[in-house]
């Protein structure tokens, strides 16, 4: 097998190995849930937005084609899927949880329709929505700097999950590689968001250790 080849099957796993580890860290969320019987301090819409995400790049793998797009879509759509399941079933406001769930897998089913029936071109279909998941996936990334304030605030980090924040990183930052590889702008552009967003989350564990946390509420007792 040639360098090249070497380096892109090496690239490939990389995806897939760390996107894989980053969606199997709900899996704690999970066990937190089967155990307490509730979904206390569990947020429901990460686990929506990322299986809707995944769906996303799940059709736009099929469309380009990509194997390794397609393997990590499916498997993440299966783990978000079963969170969901988990967080409605323990959940009291289960109302609720199927309003939002429904909302957006009606946006979801409304871009299907247009992308597969309203835009016939082959070449057009695959760059809007290439287009419309790159918007998706930089608005989750960005979306968490709301609470950069509230940690800066309380001088903790305990909202943050430091292995998340690990896989983050290694999974923007492959898949970021992987698409400059394949000169795939709509993989490479929303990726790099992640990698920023994670180096200021380490930062912030560097800046407030789980030490710091537990003095600074003792102080605040």
């Amino acid at each position: 097998m040639e360098a090249g080849g070497v380096a892109d099957s090496f690239l490939s796993g990389a995806c897939v190995l760390f996107t894989l580890g980053m969606f199997s860290t709900g899996l704690s969320d999970l066990r937190h849930m089967q155990r307490t019987r509730s979904v206390d301090s569990i947020q429901f819409l990460p686990f929506l937005t990322t299986d809707v995400n995944n769906l996303g790049w799940l059709s736009y793998g099929v469309l380009k084609g990509d194997g390794t797009l397609i393997i990590v879509n499916i498997v993440g759509a299966v783990l978000q899927t079963l969170y969901i399941l988990a967080y409605l079933h323990y959940s009291p406001q289960k109302h609720a949880v199927l309003l939002q769930t429904a909302a957006l897998l009606g946006v979801l089913l409304l871009g299907y329709g247009y992308f597969w029936l309203l835009v016939p071109d082959l070449e057009a279909r695959l760059q809007q929505l290439g287009l419309f998941c790159s918007v998706f996936t930089i608005s989750m990334y960005l979306s968490p700097l709301a609470d950069l304030a509230k940690i800066i605030q309380t001088k903790s980090t305990q909202r943050l999950s430091f292995s998340l924040t690990i896989a983050t990183f290694l999974s923007s930052t492959s898949w970021s590689i992987y698409g400059f590889r394949l000169r795939d702008p709509y993989i490479t552009v929303p990726n790099l968001p992640g990698i920023i967003t994670s180096l200021i989350r380490l930062g912030l564990f560097c800046k407030y250790p789980p030490e710091h946390d537990r003095k600074y509420r003792l102080l605040q007792t």
